[in-house]
């Protein structure tokens, strides 16, 4: 057996467990630690022939919803028959005593994610536009599924979604201010958003986590989007708050420049990738849906942003955070806010 990363996997236990549902198994069991993600941990699991990926909550208390790493299994055991881009679910452990939280295990895909910079074979202008062409049309595909027909009919309440979604995110800020720092200029935002809230919508199945470093691309060219990750916030709403989620990833910010600049808005205001209203554009005439009220949405997703980053800085803070980078929160989340302010102005 062999781990590479902290304490979070009790391997001896894993081990065991495995043998359980894979008792012909044999060969070194190899535990590899992901670095990349801010929200739940994620792992590299090899034993003989299979190459997995364990997920499991991060250390420390918990935001009630949060890293809901059984409610992803569920999502993904619901969507693999429906041949949606997602990994293949494997094996859900709800048994805290296992490995000290509950995970599981998904099929490893291969490719790329797009996290901090744009890789070589992507640099080409028409690979660039079929980024975001490839992530739109994904999205749309995904908001198409007939979910009253599946098992996710009974994962969410569509109705109100919106309203609950803010009363949602209040809480959360409620219980993490205390834990962090006062937040200027976040309680405006609030107000202008139920100010603006849009009529009800058709429901679908929304993602809830929806943007560049959360799908994978197959290694070459032509840019092909292979698999969506990360489904812990999914859930039945209104399909346009996965768009305004996607889209605030999404090209410039009209942020201060910064020193080392990096990441999915940076990656994304280079020249040859389609503008965000390009990407609105062909999100509507692919999918029917207007967007009348979409900077509602926008402000919505950066306003979020800041409430989840906030959460992710109280981590940082109490030393349980799952990415060390999460120290940048510090000036981030009072950058997310000013740029919310700027939504409502109708200056981005």
């Amino acid at each position: 057996m062999t781990a590479h990363g902290d304490h979070l996997i009790d391997l001896p236990a894993l081990e065991r467990f495995l043998q359980q549902h894979f008792p012909s198994q044999e060969g070194e069991l190899v535990v590899e630690k992901h670095e990349a993600g801010y929200s739940n941990e994620t792992f590299y699991v090899s034993w003989g022939p299979h190459r997995w990926v364990l997920r499991r909550p991060p250390r420390g208390e918990l935001l009630p919803t949060a890293h809901d790493v059984l409610r992803e299994y569920r999502v993904l055991c619901a969507l693999a028959p429906l041949q949606v881009r997602v990994p293949r679910p494997v094996l859900a452990c709800e048994d805290r005593s296992v490995i000290g939280a509950p995970f599981y295990l998904m099929e490893r895909v291969e490719g790329v994610v797009i996290h901090e910079q744009l890789p070589l074979q992507f640099t080409a202008v028409e690979e660039r536009r079929r980024i975001g062409e490839e992530l739109i049309d994904a999205l749309v595909e995904l908001h198409a599924i007939d979910w009253r027909v599946t098992a996710l009919a009974g994962m969410g309440k569509p109705h109100g979604f919106l309203e609950r979604q803010l009363r949602r995110w209040v809480g959360q800020l409620e219980l993490t201010l205390p834990k962090t720092r006062p937040l200027p200029g976040i309680e405006e935002v609030t107000q202008w958003l139920y100010r603006h809230l849009p009529p009800q919508s058709d429901a679908t199945l929304v993602h809830g986590d929806y943007k560049l470093d959360n799908v994978m691309f197959a290694s070459h060219v032509p840019a092909r989007l292979v698999a969506i990750f990360d489904w812990e916030m999914a859930t039945l709403g209104d399909p346009l708050t996965d768009l305004g989620w996607l889209l605030s990833f999404w090209g410039p910010t009209g942020d201060p420049p910064e020193p080392e600049p990096k990441g999915s808005n940076y990656i994304t205001s280079q020249a040859g990738f389609l503008s965000r209203e390009e990407m609105l554009a062909r999100y509507e005439e692919k999918s029917g849906r207007r967007m009348t009220h979409f900077p509602f949405y926008h402000c919505l997703a950066v306003w979020k942003v800041a409430i989840i980053t906030e959460g992710l800085y109280r981590h940082y803070l109490e030393g349980t955070a799952a990415n060390p980078k999460a120290a940048e929160f510090a000036w981030r989340v009072p950058q997310l806010i000013d740029r919310a302010h700027r939504i409502m102005a109708g200056q981005e």
